[in-house]
């Protein structure tokens, strides 16, 4: 598709276009995340810029080329009558109180324009949780994408965090994360596409965004841009072939996160219980074994 096909595709778009209609869901949610400073508001301003006729660049989501990023509120902006794209608060660490706010940014459990806080501890999560009752929002077809910086060194430790919430993306969705690498000439895009894809990644689309210091429209940054939404669009398409209950997939999507919070909040009693047994000079099994092997090493010196 050139670009002419490709932007018309997307901006007539409809759910109601499949043999089973929208099946309840009345708005595609494309959803970014990724970690902080990797160009999630720059992709943003850059989608907004392709569908639009001539070279008035707009900052929309306010973007800065730093590690530290500026998103902290759920900020959505719409594509067309149909499409909104979500900058969600990024992550530094994605340790699990972190992942779990991802999941319930993923979840649609915090309405967009609410300010993102990361929470440490059990009941914190639970309150805002029974919070979004009040106004469930089960009509978004959500579609996760996760932003990588290709000028970023890859280390081990970030893919396993990656792995897991691309894995439990598709649990939460039924969609497996679009992988969009930014700054697509300033890093070595294809060694980090075989990372993705080594862990599951079905589609990696390298780009480079536009900016207010660089938006001379190109044939290849456009369609670059474009063929990530166009990817996002197929995806929706493909999942409403099947019958789908909006409703029942969010009580799935709040019964993941419950489970997910309340995993992390046993596995933070098991450390409480365990640090206050070392004071009485009780230790875990495991831990007095490896004293005693100590100890006995020691004592044959």
């Amino acid at each position: 598709m050139d670009i002419k096909q490709l932007r018309d595709y997307i901006k007539k778009f409809s759910l109601e276009d499949g043999d089973l209609g929208s099946q309840g869901y009345n708005r595609v949610l494309v959803q970014l995340f990724g970690y902080l400073g990797h160009g999630k508001s720059s992709f943003i301003n850059s989608c907004k810029y392709v569908l639009q006729d001539g070279e008035n660049f707009q900052e929309h989501a306010e973007a800065r080329e730093t590690d530290h990023g500026l998103t902290m509120i759920r900020n959505a902006y719409p594509l067309t009558d149909v499409i909104t794209i979500v900058d969600n608060r990024g992550c530094s660490t994605m340790n699990d109180f972190e992942r779990a706010e991802v999941y319930a940014q993923l979840g649609n459990f915090i309405p967009p324009g609410q300010k993102v806080n990361w929470k440490y501890n059990f009941r914190t999560m639970m309150d805002e949780l029974e919070m979004s009752e009040l106004e469930p929002n089960f009509t978004d077809f959500i579609v996760p994408i996760f932003v990588y910086s290709a000028r970023k060194q890859i280390q081990n430790e970030e893919m396993k965090e990656v792995k897991i919430f691309m894995e439990n993306c598709v649990r939460m969705t039924g969609v497996v994360p679009i992988i969009v690498l930014t700054f697509k000439t300033k890093g070595d895009y294809m060694e980090i596409e075989k990372e993705f894809r080594r862990i599951g990644a079905e589609q990696v689309i390298a780009i480079e965004n536009y900016t207010n210091t660089n938006h001379m429209k190109t044939l290849g940054r456009t369609t670059d841009i474009l063929m990530v939404i166009h990817s996002a669009l197929k995806n929706v398409t493909f999942r409403l072939e099947q019958p789908r209950n909006p409703k029942r997939e969010r009580i799935e999507r709040k019964k993941f996160l419950l489970n997910y919070i309340h995993q992390i909040d046993l596995q933070e009693e098991n450390e409480r219980r365990s640090e206050k047994l070392k004071e009485f000079g009780i230790y875990p099994e495991k831990e007095r074994r490896e004293r005693d092997t100590m100890r006995s090493i020691c004592s044959v010196m």
